[in-house]
């Protein structure tokens, strides 16, 4: 049984250790593996390196579709740019469905990617859909409540609850401050939280896996803390004494008078 349960203990390890490093470098593969099948069929024949070696080199697509976007702000960023950016929006903006499309967007990725951005400034609870039932919310803002449409002079808060494990989707809530419980977490620590269902709380502190998998461990470690903690108050209680020299007796000096 001893065995067993070492050897249970090592393979959940190494999943800990290996599962995110393998997830990690698949997602990086299929992200190249994507922008080559995009991005290869439009390189001519002559600027591509799969023409002249007998097997396909990856990351052309993505190396390719970079100095495309970079080649692309290069000319919006200048006059003729402009201007023929300008051209394309008002073509598009003629065309009924297609139009909102690309304003909706166009405005999702400036407000991603400016430089100037606000981005969320606190974390919260929220109690929803109930009473006594919290959720975590990111707060984007403060704002009065008459910029919403309600009475004025009420301050509120633009809160976004996202949704676990997928926190890029969620609900948007204007709720009165005094209803949102400001958490001491920061923004990447909440979003931590979100991501993992709860199971990390802050930076650094998770379940260990390796420690806690078996009662026996466990049990081990318990009493380990308690003998721990049983020398520190004993160390504590005990106080130096020291020892008394014990009195040497006087001797007594007999006084002679002389006549």
């Amino acid at each position: 049984m001893g065995f067993l349960r070492r050897l249970r203990n090592y393979f959940l390890t190494g999943l800990v250790v290996s599962a995110p490093i393998g997830i990690t470098v698949w997602l990086a593969w299929w992200f190249v593996s994507l922008f080559d099948e995009w991005v290869k069929p439009f390189i001519p024949s002559v600027y591509n390196p799969d023409t002249y070696l007998p097997f396909s080199v990856p990351g052309v697509g993505l190396l390719a579709a970079i100095l495309g976007i970079a080649m692309i702000g290069f000319l919006a960023a200048n006059l003729v740019g402009r201007t023929i950016l300008s051209y394309w929006e008002l073509l598009l903006n003629r065309m009924p469905v297609i139009r909102s499309v690309y304003k909706a967007t166009k405005q999702i990725f400036q407000t991603a990617f400016s430089q100037e951005s606000a981005t969320f400034e606190k974390v919260g609870l929220v109690e929803y859909p109930r009473r006594g039932v919290h959720v975590v919310a990111f707060i984007a803002r403060e704002l009065d409540s008459g910029e919403i449409g309600l009475d004025a002079g009420h301050p509120m808060y633009a809160c976004f609850m996202p949704t676990t494990p997928n926190p890029t989707s969620g609900f948007l809530f204007f709720l009165n401050k005094e209803e949102v419980k400001v958490l001491d977490l920061s923004v990447e620590e909440g979003a931590k939280l979100v991501i993992s269902a709860g199971l990390v709380t802050r930076t650094g502190q998770q379940p260990e896996v390796i420690e806690g998998i078996d009662d026996e461990t466990v049990n081990t470690l318990i009493r380990k803390k308690k003998n721990g903690a049983a020398r520190q108050a004993t160390k504590a209680n005990r106080k130096p004494t020291k020892k008394k020299a014990a009195a040497k007796p006087r001797k007594k000096v007999s006084r002679r008078t002389t006549t």
